[in-house]
């Protein structure tokens, strides 16, 4: 099965392209809404996760998001410690779901594709970029966030410089969605045509 990495940093319009992916019939594979279906469903990740970060890591048995963020996105260190948990968890979770997929190739969309080793996982790694100025303003839209935390999350991944020499193609992402969609669409065409 053929493999497309899809990564960028927060708001530049990751979602936004798997949707288009999708109506494309290509099977997207959203790496951190598994993410979070596991660590609410894995009983054993749950373990680990509480062990790191305390029992206040959940609450009612599920995954206590907000908690979690404010500690992780606030310090690298247990940024890298809890993706270093649970990346395996979605590694195998991935590698499982690719085995029920009959498609020309597959997306595995991913924030940190290239952070967490993912991109070694995939064939070739699609970057999505995006002005800072139209990055603030999507997430601050979509989260209802103020810029300075936005920043605190954009200054916590790692830079788009060193995204993009890892990157094998590169998509800008600072018109409407309808130039999104088309330059998904040739992106789509062009891989195609090499299978």
């Amino acid at each position: 099965m053929f493999k497309i990495g899809l990564t960028g940093g927060i708001g530049v319009g990751k979602s936004s392209a798997s949707i288009f992916f999708n109506k494309l019939n290509i099977p997207v594979y959203n790496s951190d809404n598994r993410a979070k279906w596991l660590m609410n469903h894995d009983f054993t990740l749950k373990d680990k996760l509480i062990s790191e970060f305390g029992s206040a890591s959940y609450s009612d048995g599920k995954v206590n998001r907000s908690y979690l963020s404010n500690l992780v996105f606030k310090d690298s260190d247990k940024l890298k410690l809890i993706n270093s948990i649970v990346h395996p968890y979605v590694k195998s979770d991935f590698e499982e779901w690719i085995l029920k997929i009959n498609a020309p190739y597959v997306v595995k969309e991913a924030a940190i594709l290239i952070e967490s080793g993912a991109y070694k996982q995939v064939d070739y790694v699609l970057l999505i970029q995006s002005s800072l100025e139209n990055r603030l303003k999507r997430v601050s839209e979509r989260d209802g966030v103020n810029n300075d935390d936005i920043l605190k999350r954009i200054n916590n991944q790692m830079p788009e410089d060193d995204k993009q020499k890892l990157a094998d193609f590169v998509i800008l992402n600072d018109s409407n969605l309808e130039a999104l969609e088309l330059k998904v669409n040739a992106f789509h065409k062009q891989i195609l045509n090499s299978l």
